[in-house]
């Protein structure tokens, strides 16, 4: 019954298959929709390709519905607190 252990191999990283662009680009929409979030962005997170989620208050109850990683990118929450636009004249 089943593989000899000796061909399982543990992966310690999963394999990335999409360029973190378009991982971002395809995930925006459903994480600027969670009440808080305020913005994204591609990042650098101990050297490696991240994306960075801006939310106003880092709250446990936002940090439950933000994922740790999205298809093999860490995700890196920053509390920001609200985006303003300056009046440009």
């Amino acid at each position: 019954c089943g593989q000899p252990s000796a061909e399982a191999v543990p992966e310690e990283k999963p394999f990335v298959e999409k360029p973190i662009e378009q991982v971002l680009q395809e995930n925006t929409d459903s994480l600027m929709a969670l009440p808080g979030v305020v913005g994204t962005a591609l990042g650098l997170c101990a050297g490696e390709p991240c994306i960075q989620v801006f939310v106003v208050e880092a709250n446990e109850e936002l940090l439950k519905q933000i994922p740790d990683e999205i298809e093999g990118y860490k995700v890196d929450v920053q509390q920001t607190g609200e985006f303003k636009a300056l009046d440009q004249k």
